[in-house]
C-alpha cells in the first residue's frame, strides 16, 4: 500500500483522556477513533490488525476442527429468561424492544443462541462431538468504559462451543483448546500464563481457566507460587490460612465505645487509636440478591465476592450504596460494625479468631474497643470470604505467594449440562435413553488482544508488531521523493515485494525525513528498509525492529532476500 492513499492520520501527542500508554499508542498511530465512551472505530491500521489476528485465529481453530458458523447479534430476551441468565446478568445487559414491544438484547456471548440452534438440529449421539465457533461483534453496557480496547462497551469476541456426548468428550476438547489458545497467543507474540478462575457470568459445572496477557496496566491480579506451578486469578486463588491472629485472650474487658470523630477507614481509625490494621473486625454491607447481609474480615483483609456469593448460593452480590449503609446499620459509612445488626452477618474464619477486637459501633463518630464474637455479636456464618494477600503462602508447599498484574485475553470453561438442561439440547444415545449434551465453551477478546500485544510491544516511540499480526511486514521509507533514483528502487522494492505476496508500506509522501520516521515508529512494522544517498550504488539502510533494531547498510538484493526469508 502506497501512504499517500491510505487514511493513515497520526498524531504527536495523545488525547488527555487516554491513560494506558497502549490506548495512547493505538491513537497516536491512526488505528482507532473513539465515536463514543467505549465504542470504536477501526482505521485502516487498525482493520489490518483485526483482520490478521482473525487470521491467526481461525488458522488454529480450524487445525483443532471447529467450524465458523455467524449467528445474529440481536437475541431474543425469551432465551436469556429460558437459562436463567435475563435477570442475572445485570445493567451490562443492553435490552431493548422493536416496534412489537417483543424484548430483545444485543449478545455479550451466545450461550443461549447456540445451544438453542443445536438443540433443534442435533438429536443423536451419531452427530456429536460437535464444535463450532464464530469472531463477531459483542455488546456489553459498562459502567466505566476504559483503557481504550480493553474495557469496551462494542467489542470483537471469538466464541467457540462444544457438544459432546460425555464428560471424557469434554474433556478432551477442553484439553485440545487449552492447547490451541497456547498456539494462538503465541503466534501473537504475547507473555501470558494460563491461570485458574471462576466462572463469573457464564457459569458452569467444571473447571475454568482465564489467559491472561503479563501487563501492569491489568486490571487482573494474577496469584502464583513463589516455587511451584500454581497460578490462578486472586478471585479464585486458595492460601495457607494463618495461625497466629491478633488479640486472643479469655479474660477480655466488656465491649466499650471510643470517640473517633470523622475516622472512618482502618488506616485512619488504626493510626488514630495506635492499634494494627489486624485488632479490627471490618464490617461491609452487600446486597445479595437483593437481600442485605453484613460480611466480616479482618482490618488488613479484603472480601472475595466470588467466594461470598458461592457461599450464598446466590447470582449476585453488590456493595450497598451509601443510603442503604447508613438505613441498615444507623450511621453513615464508615462506621458500620457487626455487633447489633438485624442482618445475616458473615464472618471469615481469620476474624472469627480474634477475640478482643476493634469496629465500628454502628453510631456516627464512634467505635468500640473489646469485641469478640459470639459474646457481643451473633449467632454468624463462619467461613473464608476473604482475597489471599502478600502475607499468605501457598496452599501446597507454603512457600510464598507472588502478586502480579495482567490482562484477560481468552477464557476457557467447562458448561456442563447448564445451557443443554435449560434450553433443551438433548440427544438419544445409543440405548435409546435421552440424555443433556455435555457443552463447553471458549472465548478470546479479539480487539482486546490486540491492545494487549501493544501494551507488551511499546517501545518509547511507538509499537514493535510481532510478524505474524503486524498490519504491513515492511516498511519502505525514501527519504526524499525529490530524489529520483530513491524513488525508483524504492518503488521496485515495493513492487518486487507484492508481486511475492508480502505486506509493505511505502512512505511516498513529500514530507520531512524525521515526520516519516516518527509515523514509521508509530506504525511499527517489525522491518523497515530505508533508502536515503546510497540508493545510486543500490544499497539501503537495513532495520529489524524485532531484533537488536541497529541499522545496517545492505545491497538491494540482500535486503530482497531477507525480507522473503523473515516473510515467506
Amino acid at each position: 500500500m502506497r501512504q499517500t492513499q491510505m487514511l493513515l492520520p497520526t498524531l504527536r501527542e495523545a488525547p488527555s483522556e487516554a491513560e494506558a500508554y497502549s490506548h495512547q499508542l493505538l491513537l497516536r498511530g491512526g488505528y482507532i477513533r473513539q465515536l463514543a465512551a467505549g465504542i470504536y472505530s477501526f482505521l485502516p491500521l487498525g482493520h489490518r490488525v483485526l483482520h490478521k489476528l482473525q487470521q491467526v485465529i481461525r488458522e488454529e481453530m480450524n487445525a483443532a476442527d471447529f467450524a465458523e458458523l455467524l449467528m445474529p447479534a440481536m437475541q431474543p430476551s425469551e432465551l436469556w429468561e429460558q437459562s436463567g441468565r435475563y435477570a442475572e446478568y445485570g445493567p451490562e445487559l443492553i435490552r431493548l424492544e422493536d416496534r412489537h414491544h417483543r424484548g430483545f438484547v444485543l449478545g455479550p456471548t451466545h450461550e443461549e443462541v447456540i445451544t438453542s440452534l443445536v438443540a433443534a438440529e442435533v438429536n443423536s449421539y451419531r452427530k456429536l462431538p460437535l464444535r463450532l465457533y464464530q469472531i463477531q461483534t459483542k455488546f456489553r453496557d459498562e459502567r466505566r468504559p476504559r483503557f481504550g480496547l480493553l474495557r469496551g462497551r462494542e467489542f470483537l469476541m471469538k466464541d467457540a462451543y462444544s457438544f459432546d456426548a460425555d464428560w471424557e468428550g469434554l474433556d478432551k476438547t477442553y484439553q485440545s483448546m487449552v492447547a490451541t489458545y497456547h498456539r494462538i497467543f503465541e503466534r501473537c507474540g504475547l507473555r501470558f500464563r494460563a491461570v485458574e478462575a471462576e466462572a463469573g457470568s457464564i457459569g458452569g459445572e467444571g473447571e475454568t481457566l482465564e489467559f491472561m496477557a503479563l501487563a501492569d496496566i491489568g486490571e487482573d491480579t494474577i496469584v502464583t507460587c513463589s516455587s511451584c506451578a500454581y497460578a490462578a486469578n486472586l478471585e479464585k486463588a486458595v492460601f495457607q490460612q494463618s495461625e497466629g491472629m491478633h488479640h486472643t485472650g479469655t479474660n477480655i474487658p466488656d465491649m466499650e465505645e471510643v470517640h473517633t470523630p470523622d475516622v472512618r477507614t482502618i488506616e485512619e481509625v488504626s493510626a488514630f487509636l495506635g492499634e494494627k490494621p489486624q485488632a479490627f473486625l471490618k464490617t461491609m454491607i452487600y446486597i445479595a440478591d437483593n437481600q442485605p447481609v453484613a460480611v466480616v474480615v479482618r482490618g488488613d483483609h479484603e472480601v472475595n465476592e466470588f467466594k461470598l456469593k458461592n457461599a450464598l448460593g446466590v447470582a449476585s452480590v453488590e456493595l450497598a450504596d451509601l443510603e442503604t449503609v447508613e438505613r441498615l446499620t444507623g450511621a453513615p459509612h464508615g462506621f458500620a460494625g457487626p455487633a447489633g445488626l438485624n442482618i445475616p452477618v458473615y464472618l471469615d474464619q481469620e476474624a472469627a479468631a480474634i477475640h478482643d477486637g476493634i469496629a465500628g459501633a454502628n453510631r456516627k463518630d464512634y467505635h468500640v474497643r473489646h469485641i469478640a464474637p459470639g459474646r457481643d455479636f451473633g449467632p454468624v456464618e463462619t467461613g473464608d470470604f476473604r482475597n489471599a494477600d502478600v502475607s499468605d503462602c501457598c496452599a501446597q508447599y507454603g512457600n510464598k505467594l507472588v502478586f502480579s498484574r495482567g490482562i484477560e485475553v481468552g477464557h476457557v470453561f467447562k458448561l456442563g449440562t447448564k445451557y443443554s438442561k435449560s434450553l433443551g439440547a438433548v440427544f438419544t444415545n445409543a440405548d435409546g435413553k435421552e440424555e443433556p449434551m455435555i457443552m463447553g465453551c471458549y472465548g478470546i477478546g479479539v480487539s482486546r488482544l490486540m491492545s494487549a500485544v501493544a501494551e507488551q510491544r511499546q517501545t518509547e516511540f511507538g509499537i514493535v508488531w510481532p510478524r505474524d499480526i503486524s498490519p504491513f511486514q515492511v516498511h519502505i521509507i525514501p527519504v526524499s521523493v525529490k530524489d529520483e533514483q530513491q524513488c525508483r528502487l524504492a518503488d521496485e522494492l515495493y513492487q518486487n515485494l507484492r508481486s511475492a505476496g508480502i505486506d509493505a508500506l511505502l512512505d511516498d509522501r513529500d514530507e520531512r525525513p524525521g515526520v516519516k520516521f516518527k509515523d514509521a515508529d508509530l506504525i511499527g512494522a517489525p522491518l523497515r528498509v530505508v533508502i536515503g544517498k546510497a540508493a545510486a550504488e543500490r544499497q539501503v539502510e537495513w532495520m529489524d525492529r524485532t531484533r537488536s533494531g541497529e541499522k545496517e547498510l545492505i545491497s538491494f538484493d540482500e535486503a530482497f532476500n531477507r525480507i522473503a526469508n523473515i516473510c515467506p
